[in-house]
């Protein structure tokens, strides 16, 4: 038995009131037309989103800082969203740029602006303070390679991300709920960064019997399969044989219960022509169907579990790990200051 007393007191693990700083999904982008603006929730905190003239995702609390009304009733002018209620106007950067019975709008009258993308086919906000230090994540593998994306299936699990983001890093679960013999998993950690932790199969294919023989005759090396989790709560994987590697990404985010909200994005490199484009489509297709197998079985058990991890065992090693590296990233406001705001 492993001892973890940390486990029953974590500060950011399964914590449903704490968001870890990062960048989160909130919306599908075809959902955000042009000079359009809707409401949505992260995490309990309600937001705008909208699409100004240029093109440009931006994201607001979603409250004018004038009466309280919501921003989402407003209407898209330029690069600027103007409340209904009295067409007070505020550019991209949350400053409000006009007030209609002014000459001069309130000196640095703001409401809160968010960073926010449009990439993966979502929208995305960055919910530290400050400006982001790094782009929303993709597949490590793919950084250097141009690549098309497609979405996969959207859930709503009943437990948190973390718990959520351990199934695919749980080596004995692949045993027992997905069959797969043993022996092919022997997950290696690096860290690469305070939010970002890999997870990297050295676990080569057997070859005693003439299938095994056949199979690994697919893996120059080990069998690839390569996780890179980031705030705990987006995991991209890799994996497949040299031929044909696939790339999906579980997006996950807390809703304010402590329930998931869960969107897979799945990747490809382009290849050219009207073939490569068949090409694209028809992996992308299967690479949704592996993530949906790998995920349908699990979903089941997620959406009953009561995650209460009092006895954690050395075969548990790689979840020890995630849980620890994730106690040490930093802490947004998020949920108390929507609370301030509110009160």
């Amino acid at each position: 038995m492993v001892t973890e007393p940390s486990l029953m007191e974590t500060r950011a693990f399964n914590q449903h009131l704490k968001l870890v700083e990062g960048w989160y999904w909130l919306v599908r982008s075809k959902n955000v037309r042009r000079k359009k603006a809707i409401a949505v929730t992260l995490t309990g905190r309600e937001l705008v989103v909208y699409r100004t003239e240029g093109d440009q995702v931006v994201v607001f609390d979603a409250y004018c800082p004038h009466m309280g009304a919501h921003l989402a009733m407003g209407k898209v002018h330029g690069e600027c969203l103007r409340c209904y209620f009295h067409n007070w106007a505020f550019d991209s950067e949350g400053l409000c740029v006009e007030v209609p019975s002014m000459e001069q709008p309130p000196e640095g009258l703001r409401v809160r602006a968010w960073p926010a993308r449009d990439k993966h086919g979502l929208i995305w906000a960055w919910t530290g303070s400050g400006q982001p230090p790094h782009e929303v994540p993709e597949p490590p593998q793919l950084k250097q390679t141009d690549y098309v994306s497609a979405l996969g299936r959207r859930s709503n699990i009943e437990c948190h991300p973390h718990v959520v983001m351990i199934n695919a890093i749980d080596e004995n679960h692949f045993q027992t709920v997905h069959r797969i013999p043993g022996g092919l998993m022997n997950l290696e950690t690096r860290v690469e960064s305070d939010q970002n932790i890999q997870f990297i199969n050295s676990a080569k294919p057997p070859s005693e019997t003439r299938l095994q023989r056949w199979v690994s005759s697919f893996y120059k090396g080990s069998i690839f399969y390569e996780l890179s989790y980031w705030y705990g709560t987006n995991g991209l994987v890799s994996m497949g044989p040299d031929f044909l590697r696939m790339y999906f990404m579980f997006a996950l985010r807390p809703t304010a219960e402590g329930s998931t909200e869960g969107q897979i994005v799945v990747f490809t490199p382009r290849r050219k022509g009207i073939l490569g484009w068949c090409l694209n489509h028809l992996i992308l297709f299967m690479t949704r169907m592996v993530g949906r197998y790998f995920s349908s079985g699990d979903t089941r058990v997620f959406q009953t579990i009561r995650f209460n991890y009092q006895n954690p065992i050395a075969a548990d090693r790689t979840v020890l790990t995630f849980i620890r590296h994730l106690e040490d990233q930093p802490l947004t406001n998020w949920i108390q200051e929507e609370k301030t705001s509110a009160s």
